[in-house]
Formats: structure tokens, C-alpha cells, sequence
């Protein structure tokens, strides 16, 4: 058997046991050294290639394509610096548990290391940031070899998805010549060897005896509290709230908890607690017996001063598997179950003695105050807060809303009211960075849903370029670009008080006119003034096929002054409210 058999032979053997373990997508950024990875993935019929020139792009592609699908999605390079550029992806995948299966091609080992073009050291390049590296051997094609391909794309597979998801890494040295030969017998390779043994895993269940210990540490607390941090276990949320409505007791859900939208009760459901946590007086007033969390810690900095406010509280945080997540420094005990299942044990062991009517009470009113204060007012010029109003206003059902990092987010949290609407929240909350929101989003639609991103312009700044793979698979996106001409989220921080320095290092204006760069990529533009002109200007979006962009002009300073009276007003009627 020849090179090119082999290598053909080996590769194909790799890729069709991928397919076997369910993967669908590779994001494919064109180079040399990889074409034989670049080869067989774009031959197979199971597997869907995306071509996506820059690889910081067509990772963060990868990234959304696979959150929202919650399956593995290959991402394929060639050796060197492109490799180098998946990594902020990479990071981000790790931290909020989404599986990546990363391939990367390299040279031969005689060739690293002696000053070989385009050769780095690429041996676990991502070090801590991927769950498992792999540096496959070199291409053999006898049955023992498939049938190690085959194994390694299974265990790649399969540790993407396994516990807490996350990425891997497979490193392929290659020999030239790499173009392999599609014409050959069996090219997939049943004659040769066969899959591998399917992986099995089950769930983490919590058993009777653990219940009843857990229900005794319980006993006698009444002032208790749900908390949903971001999560996307769709089955989440009917099983929260309805242990917190056979508990009596309040849910507070973060914005991307995926429990503020959708057709499960709602009556025990906070969603305004970031305004009226900002306020000392408050947070000492709802001092709680017991926090159950769910999910990573919520977005909001009041509920973090919270908890912190009140460290001595016995707080619970249930994960599906190991994980720490608990940055504000407290005593907490960890309960690694699956978490629907842990709901509904304890909604069947209720016994009333977790019931506390007034303490309820005290969260749903101050809740119906917050709701009142977002939704009255409408500014001559939009604000920000405005155009999220806006946005949930007219949303279409069934779609998904991308949020992104800063402000977006932020604003996310103080006007997303519940709704009945099925709105799937997904965001890069897993390091929290600025870059990529854009491929992110414009991978999340790859699936078919319609998406809507908001985002800042530094944001959009960032990832122009992610921009190409909407206008090159003709995708459906509606961006909802909020233009403040800099970072928004720094005038709400201490440095703003520094004009000498603040402008220049934490404002950082762009000055760019983005239409000029939407109408470049084929998009639609709007540009809307006000609140009104904003709703019928994404239900146009939405009617369009393909990239739209709705891009607001607000400015930094009265954005904060509008958020800072609106929190201001609803902490003074609280207050009045309890005189």
C-alpha cells in the first residue's frame, strides 16, 4: 500500500468514526498541511462543512454552532500560527463547558524544532484549557491502525460530551504529499476494521439518605431562596419552579438561567432583584436562612454583594459533575446530581416547614415595583436600556437571543421581564470577553434558528470579520448594534472620575460609520431614534433574509444618568413602600 492509500485510508477511518459518535459540523479554515483532515470532512455525507477563512473566527463559529446544538463540532486548521489563533476560543469553550473537538495539523516530527516554515511547538498548545490532547502517530493503514483512528475519534468524541463539556485536541503530523485519493475501495473503511465500542455514561442521581441529610440541615429554615445562574438545560426550569411553587418560596433567575422565558409557571420568579440589591439597606432586609443555586453564579454584581453581605447563610449549589463555582469566597456545599432530578425529589418531600408567606411576599413585591419603574417613561433619544425594552417587545418566539458581554448583558438582566415566549439565551459568559460575539452568533444561526445578537461596538468592532461566514451561507441574523462610541460599562466604574486618562484608556472611541462595513458584507442597515422605531425595525429585520443590523446611537454619559435615576427611583419606592 502506497503513501497516498495509506493516508487516505488512515484519515477516513478517523473521520467516519466521528461521524458514528454523532458529530454533524466541521468548521474548516483552508490550509496545506491539513488537507487531508480538510478532505475526507468535506467528502463525507454525514458531516457538514462550514469554510471559514480566519481561524479565530471559525473557532468562535464553532463555539455557537455547538452551544446551541449541545453537540461536538470539529474545528480544522493547518500547522503554526493558525493553530495559535483558536486558543481565546479555546478558553472560552473550556470555561462554559461547551465540547470542541480541535484538530490541528502539524509537520513530521524530523521536521520540527530545525527551523521548518510554519512549524511551532504545537505538543498540548492549549495546555490546561482543553479536557484531553492526543498527538496521533503518524498515518498506517493496517487493521490494527484504523482501527487506533478509529478509537481516538471515538474517546475524542466522547470526553468532549463527558461530565463538565469542554474541548479536546488531536495534533496530526502529516508527510507529503498530502492530497489523498478519494477514488479508492471502501474509502471508509468497513472492510477493514470496525467502530469502536460505544461510551456510556450515566447520571449522578442523589439517593434517599443524602435527601433525608440534606432536608435536616433544612429543617427549621424558612426565609429560603432558589437561585438559577446562566445554564442551558432546557428541562431546568419547570423543575425549578415548581419546587420553588410547592416550596413557597422565590426563584431568582438570572437572564440567561432560561427561566425567565418559556411556558412554566412563573409566579415564584424574580427577575428585577439586580435594581434592589444595589442598595445596603435592602440586601439587610432580605436576609435568607438558605440559598439553593443552580447553574454558574449569576450575572449581577448587586446578587454578589449580596451573598457576600450575608457569607453565614447556609448556601447549596447543585452542578451535574465537579465543579467549583463559587467566586464569592463563601462557605458553600456542593451537591453533584443531576439537577432535574434533585428538583423534583425535593418538590415531592415537601412538608411545609420551608413555607414562609411573608418572606415570599417581600421579594414579589419589591419584584412588581422594579417591573413598574422599567416599563413606564419612553426618552426622546433611545437609551440602552430602551433598546433591550425594545428588542424583548418584538422578539419572535422559537428564536434564540445571543447576548453579549459588558453592557449588553447587564442591560439584559435589568429589562428581560418573564415572558411566555420560548426564547433560547445563550452567551460567552465562560470568560466573559469582548472578542468573537459576532462568529459566535453567526454560528449559533448556522443551526437553521432565527437569531438575534445584541451587542456593543467595541464588540462588533472586534469581529467584523465574522461578518463573511453570514454573507457566504446566506444566514439569518438580526444584530441589534448599541453604539455608545466606546466601553459603556467603564463610566459605571471609579475610572470615570479620572478625565485626564479615562477617555483615552477606558473609553476608547472607534469613530468608524459600521454601515459602511454591513453594506460591505451584504447586510441591511437601520439606524432607528427612537423606542418605536427600533420595534418596527427589527420586526423588518426579521422579515428579511439573511445579515440585518439595527444599530442605535446612544451616549455613555446619559446612559448612565438614565440607568442610575431608574435604579434610584425604584430603591426609594421600596423603601417609602416598608415605612
Amino acid at each position: 500500500m502506497d503513501h497516498i492509500e495509506t493516508l487516505t485510508r488512515y484519515t477516513a477511518n478517523f473521520i467516519d468514526e466521528l461521524s458514528k459518535n454523532g458529530v454533524t459540523d466541521a468548521v474548516i479554515s483552508p490550509g496545506s498541511r491539513s488537507t487531508p483532515l480538510a478532505y475526507m470532512l468535506a467528502e463525507h455525507k454525514m458531516i457538514k462543512e462550514w469554510v471559514i477563512l480566519d481561524e479565530r473566527s471559525a473557532a468562535f463559529f464553532a463555539l455557537g454552532l455547538a452551544k446551541k446544538t449541545k453537540r461536538p463540532v470539529v474545528i480544522v486548521c493547518t500547522s503554526g500560527t493558525a493553530a495559535a489563533n483558536y486558543f481565546p476560543a479555546i478558553v472560552e469553550a473550556y470555561y462554559s463547558r461547551v465540547p470542541l473537538i480541535v484538530l490541528t495539523a502539524d509537520r513530521p516530527h524530523e521536521l520540527r524544532d530545525v527551523g521548518a516554515p510554519q512549524a511551532i511547538e504545537q505538543m498540548k498548545l492549549y495546555g490546561d484549557y482543553v479536557k484531553w490532547f492526543h498527538e496521533m502517530a503518524l498515518p498506517e493503514a493496517s487493521p490494527k491502525m484504523l482501527y487506533y483512528a478509529r478509537s481516538k475519534a471515538a474517546r475524542a468524541s466522547h470526553i468532549a460530551n463527558q461530565g463538565n463539556a469542554g474541548p479536546v485536541h488531536l495534533n496530526f503530523p502529516f508527510r507529503e504529499p498530502l492530497l489523498p485519493n478519494l477514488s479508492i475501495d471502501d474509502l471508509w473503511g468497513n472492510q477493514y476494521t470496525q467502530s469502536t465500542a460505544p461510551m456510556m455514561e450515566g447520571s449522578k442521581l442523589i439517593d434517599e439518605s443524602q435527601v433525608s441529610q440534606l432536608l435536616k440541615k433544612l429543617q427549621g429554615r424558612e426565609r429560603g431562596m432558589i437561585v438559577c445562574g446562566p445554564q442551558t438545560e432546557e428541562r431546568l426550569a419547570e423543575a425549578i419552579t415548581e419546587l420553588a411553587a410547592a416550596w413557597k418560596i422565590p426563584v431568582l433567575a438570572d437572564p440567561l438561567s432560561q427561566i425567565r422565558a418559556g411556558t412554566h409557571n412563573k409566579d415564584m420568579v424574580i427577575e428585577g432583584y439586580d435594581a434592589f440589591l444595589r442598595n445596603e439597606e435592602i440586601r439587610e432586609q432580605l436576609k435568607p436562612d438558605f440559598i439553593i443555586r443552580f447553574g454558574a453564579m449569576p450575572v449581577s454584581k448587586a446578587y454578589l454583594f449580596y451573598v457576600q453581605q450575608h457569607a453565614d447563610t447556609l448556601q447549596i449549589v447543585v452542578d451535574n459533575n465537579i465543579g467549583f463555582r463559587e467566586p464569592a469566597g463563601n462557605q458553600t456545599e456542593f451537591v453533584f446530581s443531576d439537577p432535574v432530578q434533585f428538583c423534583e425529589i425535593l418538590t415531592d418531600r415537601v412538608d411545609g416547614s420551608q413555607k414562609h408567606e411573608y418572606w415570599t411576599t417581600m421579594w414579589l413585591d419589591k419584584n412588581r415595583i422594579v417591573k413598574k419603574q422599567l416599563t413606564i417613561g419612553i426618552e426622546a433619544n433611545i437609551t440602552e436600556g430602551e433598546a433591550v425594552r425594545g428588542l424583548l417587545d418584538v422578539i419572535p418566539n422559537e428564536s434564540v437571543l445571543y447576548i453579549g458581554n459588558s453592557m449588553a448583558v447587564r442591560d439584559l438582566d435589568t429589562f428581560f421581564m418573564t415572558t411566555s415566549k420560548k426564547v433560547s439565551v445563550l452567551a460567552n459568559r465562560g470568560a466573559n470577553g469582548i472578542d468573537g460575539m459576532i462568529s459566535s452568533a453567526v454560528g449559533a444561526a448556522a443551526t437553521n434558528s432565527p437569531v438575534t445578537l445584541v451587542l456593543g461596538d467595541l464588540s462588533f468592532y472586534h469581529d467584523m470579520n465574522g461578518l463573511l461566514a453570514a454573507k457566504h451561507y446566506n444566514l439569518n441574523l438580526t444584530i441589534l448594534l448599541i453604539n455608545n462610541n466606546g466601553g459603556g460599562i467603564f463610566s459605571f466604574l471609579p475610572q470615570a472620575s479620572d478625565k485626564k486618562h479615562f477617555e483615552a484608556l477606558f473609553g476608547t472611541p472607534v469613530d468608524i460609520d459600521f454601515k459602511q462595513a454591513i453594506l460591505m458584507y451584504g447586510g441591511k442597515y437601520m439606524q432607528p431614534a427612537t423606542e418605536e422605531e427600533l420595534k418596527k425595525a427589527l420586526d423588518e429585520s426579521y422579515q428579511h433574509q439573511g445579515l440585518s443590523v439595527v444599530e442605535t446611537r446612544t451616549s455613555r454619559e446619559a446612559n448612565m444618568k438614565w440607568h442610575q435615576e431608574k435604579w434610584a427611583a425604584i430603591q426609594q419606592e421600596i423603601l417609602e413602600s416598608e415605612e
